[in-house]
């Protein structure tokens, strides 16, 4: 009896020991599940709320990192004036007000010109060309420097595709009709424009119709058939410019506070820099598929005139582009400098593929092919 009382005891004290020890891993298991935290971010954006393409994009690629994310990273939206003015995103990030801003890297050429290579330059990449560019060939680690100086880090978003030349009151003949006009552009399109003639101005989206409307704008160019249809530029301008010179490849960039992005765990950063890609396409898709629709409806309803600039203005353009790129080369910020001899290095080196293949098909499918 004593004996049978002992070996009780003993099972007693491994079935107790054995629980204990199941609890320990149990809460072993579960400590880090509960030691997630869960983030909240505010993206500001450049643009006006469920605008086409750019700002449906900005809302898209903010609902992708939250769903990759399962929610351990809440990404919230204010558009263009919701939390900053538009034109302060990038200083909301850099304050810290903000996590994120989409918007366009040229807007903010006044901190940099450096900043023009990662959206568009006239004459410049296509947006294959620049992704090839910024993917594989050095651009992201420039990129990265450029921006290390304000404390972020940015992202292809977005990609228009090349965009339209802009929207005039009256039709363009000749490089004369443009001189002394108000014309709305950003970038290093604007410092062509403004060498060709134009008194050029930037402005958030949502201003321009008004200053066209008031007359404080003669001309604007934003993006495409897409979103301009929608800007209704239409009611006030009816000759239309296609394709633009100045934006041959836009593209939308993520810009993230830099090191608030360092303390997120490496799964996380790893889903930002993957949405963005995804989104980088998605966004060049719904241009694609929508530009046609929207450019359609501009002539067949709205009466729209589809006009191609002169060649003495295209030519002007192109001597202005080449002018401002090789001042850029020989810029007095070492950082400008090495920014452009890379653009323009492998610019030099991937058109070929772009002239020998893309355009030589092109040019062959418009001559032999026609479906009824």
């Amino acid at each position: 009896m004593k004996n049978e009382t002992c070996n009780l005891g003993r099972r007693k004290l491994i079935q107790s020991a054995g629980a204990l020890t199941a609890g320990a891993a149990a809460a072993t298991v579960a400590a880090p599940a509960i030691a997630q935290r869960r983030i909240t971010w505010r993206m500001v954006t450049t643009w006006p709320r469920n605008f086409p393409g750019l700002g449906v994009g900005a809302q898209r690629l903010a609902d992708r990192i939250t769903a990759m994310s399962g929610g351990r990273l809440t990404v919230r939206v204010f558009s263009a004036g919701e939390l900053v003015p538009a034109m302060q995103s990038f200083d909301a990030v850099i304050e810290g007000s903000a996590e994120m801003s989409h918007g366009a890297a040229y807007y903010w050429q006044n901190k940099s010109q450096a900043t023009n290579f990662f959206t568009g330059v006239p004459y410049g990449m296509t947006s294959r060309e620049l992704s090839a560019w910024i993917r594989f060939m050095g651009g992201q680690e420039i990129w990265d420097r450029v921006y290390d100086q304000f404390g972020v880090k940015g992202f292809l978003s977005g990609d228009t595709g090349t965009q339209a030349g802009g929207w005039f009151r009256t039709e363009i003949k000749s490089l004369a009709d443009i001189q002394g006009i108000n014309f709305r552009t950003p970038g290093l399109g604007g410092q062509v424009w403004q060498r060709m003639g134009a008194n050029v101005v930037n402005m958030a989206a949502g201003e321009i119709y008004q200053a066209l409307q008031s007359g404080a704008l003669d001309a604007a160019e934003f993006v495409g058939p897409y979103n301009d249809l929608a800007l209704g530029f239409h009611q006030i301008c009816k000759e239309y410019y296609l394709p633009s010179f100045i934006e041959p490849g836009l593209a939308t960039e993520l810009v993230v506070n830099k090191s608030k992005f360092a303390e997120l765990p490496a799964d996380l950063q790893k889903i930002v820099e993957i949405a963005c890609q995804a989104e980088y396409d998605q966004v060049a898709s719904d241009f694609y598929a929508n530009d046609p629709v929207a450019l359609q409806t501009l002539v067949e309803r709205h009466g729209v005139n589809i006009r191609t600039f002169p060649e003495d203005l295209l030519e002007a353009g192109a001597r202005a582009s080449m002018d401002i790129v090789n001042e850029l080369r020989e810029h007095r910020d070492p950082l400008t400098r090495e920014t452009a001899e890379s653009f323009v290095r492998n610019f030099n080196l991937l058109r070929t593929r772009t002239e020998l293949v893309d355009q030589a098909f092109g040019r062959a499918r418009e001559r032999y092919i026609q479906y009824s």
